[in-house]
């Protein structure tokens, strides 16, 4: 009985990202699905993110001629054809083989920005070589002198933007994943075994494409062992404050965001120590349970600073998106959105849910009497 129904949910067709969802959590073992899906303790987070949109409602505009729209936006000198990027995401090879290539690839296709994490199964230089579209890196300050190493490849590697997380300076209580046991290399326990049984597809395509790692640490000068240890588990450098920013600053030429923002007075200090804009984040409810929302001090950001704000978690549809878009954001970062179409189909999932948001993102304008992306504020929108 339990196949039949996990076979009508393969055959079911998917029209939202979380149909995406319910296909990934089909396809792939639980240890895997519970890393690319769970949250920090309780996973109040979680909800949290989700329901913060149910606060916000549109006031649609009449008497607008809508025949025309525009879903694009300009950001760093730059038209993408979409107000969202692919936000960074580690182990993404766990989910489908070359994760990273396929996701950048996807965003090449679609221009818009792809966001390289640290923690790719993929190097800073092997995503650079195989596709073309800008892409950015995200910097986990594991350890200052690895940064910098980290920075120089980056940019020597053709990267555009880099981005510096602050929200992981120890780990967050993975509940999922610490009864999981789930690291790198994954331990072949009997349950994983028999999982792996369970969802063949998943465990051939793990067996020809071999064992993920950190590829990035690999490659470094430092002990690759240690420090892919020191990242699972999440011991950043504690000590990272805005004197680090300014080195880091020093060293790059480009574009620079900090990530894991959602305090008004951190995004005005980023800004003050060399920043160009900030990407607001509770690191999608796996760091802080009981956090607020970036869609909670997003106004206060946006109308604090001059510099673009972009963020992320839980956005799972257009229509959360052009509200924040309303409320002042430049662009929204999607993370397990993405993800949940990687895991479900590959890179053709990727595409798919690329396109279902870009219509999606469309439908909402018309519906709401706005021609433009860039025309969006709160006159769209009013709290609940």
């Amino acid at each position: 009985m339990s196949q039949q129904i996990k076979e009508v949910s393969l055959s079911r067709k998917l029209i939202n990202v979380e149909d995406y969802r319910q296909q990934a959590k089909a396809v792939l073992p639980r240890i895997i699905f519970d890393y690319l899906d769970g949250g920090a303790e309780d996973e109040k987070g979680l909800k949290l993110n989700r329901s913060v949109f149910d606060e916000w409602l549109f006031k649609p505009k009449r008497f607008i001629d809508i025949s025309h729209r525009d879903i694009s936006c300009n950001l760093f000198n730059k038209k993408w054809d979409a107000p969202f990027a692919i936000a960074p995401t580690g182990l993404n090879s766990s989910f489908w083989p070359k994760g990273d290539f396929l996701l950048a690839k996807s965003a090449a296709k679609a221009n818009i920005p792809f966001i390289l994490s640290t923690a790719s199964n993929m190097s800073i230089e092997e995503v650079a070589q195989s596709c073309d579209g800008e892409k950015w890196f995200q910097l986990y300050v594991v350890h200052e002198d690895l940064a910098v190493q980290m920075v120089r490849r980056a940019h020597k590697a053709g990267y555009t933007t880099l981005i510096i997380t602050l929200d992981v300076g120890i780990n967050g209580y993975r509940e999922r994943d610490i009864r999981n046991e789930f690291g790198l290399p994954l331990r072949f326990s009997p349950s994983l075994v028999i999982d792996g049984m369970m969802h063949p597809a998943w465990t051939l395509r793990f067996i020809r494409a071999g064992m993920p790692q950190l590829a990035n640490f690999i490659t470094s000068e430092n002990h690759s062992l240690e420090v892919q240890a020191a990242l699972m588990s999440r011991q950043m450098d504690t000590r990272f404050n805005l004197e680090s920013l300014k080195r880091i600053r020093e060293l790059w030429p480009h574009t620079l965001l900090v990530k894991g923002i959602v305090r008004a007075e951190d995004a005005q200090s980023a800004i003050n120590y060399g920043a160009d804009g900030v990407i607001l984040s509770n690191h999608g409810g796996r760091q802080l349970d009981c956090s607020v929302s970036p869609m909670e001090t997003l106004h206060d950001v946006s109308n604090s600073i001059d510099r673009p704000v972009l963020i992320d978690s839980g956005f799972r549809r257009g229509s959360d998106i052009v509200k924040a878009l309303c409320l002042g954001a430049s662009m929204v970062c999607l993370g397990r959105t993405t993800l949940y179409g990687l895991a479900a189909k590959g890179e053709v999932g990727v595409n798919e849910v690329i396109q279902l948001l870009k219509k999606d993102v469309d439908r909402t304008l018309a519906q709401i009497g706005c021609v433009s992306v860039k025309q969006l504020d709160t006159q769209f929108i009013t709290r609940r």
